[in-house]
């Protein structure tokens, strides 16, 4: 055949090759529900990640008490971690026990926590300790099953979550990283308690589990993997009212309750690829940044403030339900918070003073000004860029005022530096990174100030070093 009939067959062809393999109108509905599906169920996932690592590699269980017997590294590889702090953690499930009762211990400038309550979809039950609703006086505070309505003992605060599920994350705060506050932290933690209700009278030995040493990954699986932890909180919690337009959407994905989830070889496919086009918007869309809190500034509020004020109220406001905004939340981060601004604030940097992203093979630095306006401490910590984790295979993560070691200036400013290696005598200062990654930045402002927010103390964009 001549090179010109060949290539005119070649052509007439095309079209009929392009339709055959073009989706199908039920598999574009399918692909296209199923990010849909992603993006509303991006805060219960979450969730089950995390629920998930404990029963499936600790020996803890549910309504029992998880923790990491020393500030975090890298083998915790949950989203945005605070490594300055002792973590406890709690899932409860109250469809077989009934109402759990959660009593955090009174605490004072010396030993305290810093608390937050939440539902499987993450939306704020109650702030505790310290700087909670109880003021760090401590209380029992009990998480009832959903439409429970018997009444409650005395000396009890009911938290009526919508779901079965829901956690608790604790924060033991640290003076600093020495042994023997660690320790101290350690054993203040210890003194929470979590029982059934039913066992009031006579409560059982809170059970604790050290889980220091456990690759313990609850980063978002952008595969069709997702699909599976959607279809458990699907199973095992109520629907609840305002998404209830979701049955169909997901019936079509193959997520209906009661029945089995078990798509073919051809429905994983579309899934895989709906979680690809989904990871694609939520990058963009993280990539673009959020409002800045200092004028002119790479320091941005830690995310949208619809999402902060429909998870802080249960989406109370009948007008507006920010599942957008808080999907993306729940790509880089986990709980939610009754009272933002109180006991803890965030501030996150993805970009240099000059705009650009920060490379883990490059160096700079931040300097902190003198008298930040906290109560307690301060801390800014590495994540990796891709993951929103501790970056791997680190010495350490983070920088904090309340790091013993810290060197200050004259003026009392605090250089904290970050790189593949540490500037010459600035070792207690320095920030490891990968050079082969990307990396962001979160502040950390544990007891902030009014000043704070009258931005009458600014932290300047972090530079990088020209000197390598």
């Amino acid at each position: 055949m001549r090179k010109g009939a060949f290539l005119a067959l070649a052509l007439s062809l095309f079209p009929a090759m392009a339709l055959a393999q073009a989706p199908s109108p039920d598999e574009r509905l399918t692909q296209s529900r199923a990010v849909e599906a992603m993006i509303w169920g991006m805060p219960a996932v979450n969730t089950d990640l995390m629920r998930q690592e404990m029963l499936t590699k600790t020996s803890g269980k549910v309504n029992q008490v998880i923790y990491w017997g020393r500030p975090l590294d890298w083998r915790n590889q949950t989203l945005t971690p605070n490594p300055d702090v002792i973590y406890f953690m709690v899932f409860f499930d109250t469809r077989a026990a009934g109402p759990i009762v959660l009593e955090i211990p009174p605490g004072d400038a010396d030993a305290s926590l810093t608390g937050n309550i939440d539902t499987v979809w993450q939306t704020a039950l109650e702030d505790v300790g310290l700087h909670g609703v109880d003021k760090g006086a401590g209380g029992k505070f009990v998480i009832l099953p959903p439409r429970y309505s018997e009444p409650i003992p005395a000396g009890y605060t009911a938290l009526r979550p919508d779901t079965f599920s829901s956690y608790a994350l604790l924060r033991s705060n640290m003076k600093s990283h020495s042994q023997a506050d660690v320790a101290a932290s350690i054993a203040y933690g210890k003194r929470t308690k979590v029982y059934p209700l039913s066992a009031a009278a006579n409560p059982p030995e809170t059970v604790f589990t050290d889980v220091k040493d456990v690759n313990y990954d609850s980063t978002i699986r952008y595969d069709a993997s997702y699909f599976v932890n959607l279809d458990r909180v699907v199973q095992s919690e109520p629907w609840i009212e305002r998404d209830r337009a979701m049955i169909d959407q997901l019936r079509s994905v193959g997520i209906e309750k009661g029945k089995p989830f078990a798509p073919d070889a051809a429905r994983r496919k579309i899934l895989a690829a709906a979680a690809g086009e989904a990871k694609a918007m939520l990058e963009k869309r993280y990539d673009a940044g959020f409002p800045p809190f200092f004028p002119n500034s790479q320091w941005m509020f830690p995310t949208l403030q619809e999402a902060i004020d429909g998870q802080g109220t249960t989406y109370a406001d009948p007008e507006k339900y920010a599942v957008d905004a808080r999907a993306l939340l729940y790509t880089y981060g986990y709980v939610a918070i009754k009272r933002p601004g109180t006991a803890q604030f965030y501030l996150i940097s993805i970009r240099d003073k000059e705009g650009k992203s920060f490379d883990g093979g490059k160096t700079y630095r931040l300097r902190v000004p003198p008298n930040a306006p906290v109560d307690q401490y301060w801390s800014i910590t590495a994540y990796d860029r891709q993951t929103h984790a501790l970056i791997k295979n680190m010495s350490r993560a983070s920088r904090s005022s309340n790091a013993a070691d810290v060197q200050k200036n004259a003026d009392g400013s605090i250089d904290i530096y970050f790189g593949p290696k540490a500037p010459a005598g600035k070792e207690s200062n320095w920030v490891p990174t990968d050079p082969e990654r990307g990396f962001e930045l979160m502040l950390r402002v544990y007891g902030p100030r009014k000043e704070f927010f009258e931005k009458a103390w600014v932290l300047p964009d972090v530079e990088r070093m020209t000197a390598q």
